[in-house]
Parts: C-alpha cells; sequence; structure tokens
C-alpha cells in the first residue's frame, strides 16, 4: 500500500501534525502544497512548465491511498487545497480514481459545525466524482489517530 499526505497548511503546522497522527508508522510521501506550485484554474503564463500541478497529479495516481489535509481558513478549505481540487476540474476524468481511497484532516482553532460538515461535503463530493472512497474526516488529534487504524 502505497500512502500521499498532501499538505494544504503550513509546512510544520498543525495541519501537517495531524496528517501524521493518522499516517502513524507507515511509510508515505508527502506533498507540501505551501512548496508546490499550482496555478489557479484557467490560469495560463508564458512558461507553462513551472506549474507543477501534473507532478502532484502524478502521485495522486501512484498512491493507494491519499490523505489531504487543510486547515480551516476563512470558515472552509485553505486556498491551497482548493485550488488543487479545482485543477482536476478537466484533465482528470470522472471515475479515473477507482480504487483508491481518500481520508480528510480538517483542523482549526474553533471550527463550527458547518464549517466541518462543508468541508467534508467537499471531500465526498471530490471523491466520488473521481471514483475514491470516502474513509473520513478528522478534525482532532484523537479522530485521526482512531480514522489512522483504518490504514
Amino acid at each position: 500500500m502505497s500512502i500521499l499526505f498532501i499538505n494544504g497548511g503550513e509546512k510544520n503546522g498543525n495541519t501537517n501534525r495531524m496528517g501524521h497522527e493518522l499516517i502513524g508508522k507507515h511509510p508515505y510521501k508527502q506533498i507540501d502544497l505551501a512548496d508546490t506550485k499550482v496555478y489557479d484554474y484557467g490560469q495560463v503564463f508564458a512558461r507553462e512548465d513551472d506549474d507543477q500541478f501534473g507532478e502532484v497529479l502524478e502521485a495522486v495516481q501512484a498512491a493507494d491511498t491519499i490523505i489531504m489535509g487543510s486547515p480551516v481558513y476563512w470558515h472552509n478549505l485553505s486556498g491551497m487545497l482548493r485550488n488543487l481540487l479545482d485543477r482536476f476540474y478537466g484533465p482528470v476524468p470522472e471515475g479515473s480514481l477507482t480504487g483508491k481511497r481518500l481520508f480528510f484532516v480538517f483542523q482549526g482553532a474553533a471550527p463550527s459545525a458547518d464549517m466541518l460538515r462543508w468541508g467534508e461535503y467537499t471531500m465526498s463530493r471530490f471523491a466520488g466524482l473521481y471514483g475514491m472512497a470516502y474513509e473520513g474526516m478528522a478534525s482532532t488529534t484523537s479522530e485521526a489517530r482512531k480514522l489512522g487504524e483504518r490504514l
């Protein structure tokens, strides 16, 4: 089983720590979106070759299990993670990630029930669109550990 952790928060922040709690001692590959150039959907620059969406997509396609993490920013997913999800639309055919599992880490200082519900809704819909099995969301360290038991 290969695991990919896509961190949509600060490189050494709480989302990163919670993702590692979920992963436990399993081997994994990590992509920190803060260090990755993924342009906005529809954005085209003179130098298209420095957009790293293709590299992220290749890593997703190579993994059996994907863990995506985001802090709660402005009541929703971080812009980095939202942007990545947007970029899937078009170049990634519906159902093309069938057989993969998706876990979600979504944490913040005091997220409301609505914020958590909408974050989970977005990720479960994303998983369903591309054929992945949505395994659930963790919003606390203890939830991350418990969800990690399913890896």
